[in-house]
């Protein structure tokens, strides 16, 4: 059913181009790692050394993040559907495969990740509801990447849409980890109801 768009406002444009002005300047790949930045001064996701897994990772900007934060003894690999971007740091790898048929042995299998991270969003249809359902699917696969990959007392952050379902996610991140965090950094676009689910100590 055709509608009005609703009118962001004035504070919510203001932000987004603070936020999109700003990774340009700081050669980042796209806005949303600043969602990731603020997550990290959170709860301390990254330490030097450790293995990343960024699910959904083009255009590459968790991965640069996660890259620079882990340093030159740690590892980051990228998975995506899209093709590999050009330029990730010397410590960063992206490869082109789909999240959704990959199997945690393909990647190394249990032990091979310190942290797994998935900032994941389906192709939006305009229905809510289904937005919502799909981005619960995204998350849930992600997670279960993360219980099959993750080293003991690991660490793990995924997106997803909030809705009906979302108690569901978060019960299953509490049921593998010590301990679970709601977060909806600031860099989150006024419209968007998105959030982002935080386990911390796998089991």
């Amino acid at each position: 059913m055709a509608g009005k768009r609703r009118r962001r406002s004035t504070t919510s444009r203001r932000t987004q181009d603070h936020f999109g002005k700003r990774a340009r300047a700081e050669g980042f790949a796209a806005r949303s790692v600043y969602k990731l930045e603020e997550i990290d001064r959170r709860v301390h996701l990254f330490r030097r050394g450790q293995r990343v897994l960024d699910l959904g990772a083009y255009p590459g900007s968790w991965t640069q993040y996660a890259a620079d934060k882990v340093g030159r003894e740690g590892k980051v690999l990228g998975l995506d559907i899209q093709p590999p971007p050009a330029g990730l740091p010397k410590n960063a790898e992206m490869r082109q495969v789909d999240v959704r048929t990959v199997t945690p042995d393909e990647l190394g299998g249990p032990g091979s990740f310190d942290l797994v991270m998935s900032d994941m969003a389906p192709a939006t249809t305009g229905q809510k509801s289904v937005d919502q359902y799909r981005s619960f699917e995204l998350f849930m696969r992600a997670l279960e990447i993360a219980r099959g990959v993750l080293a003991p007392g690991g660490r793990f952050v995924g997106k997803i849409f909030q809705g009906a379902d979302f108690p569901e996610a978060k019960k299953a991140v509490a049921a593998a980890f010590a301990e679970t965090r709601v977060i909806r950094p600031e860099a989150t676009r006024a419209e968007s109801y998105e959030l982002f689910l935080v386990g911390l100590g796998f089991h």
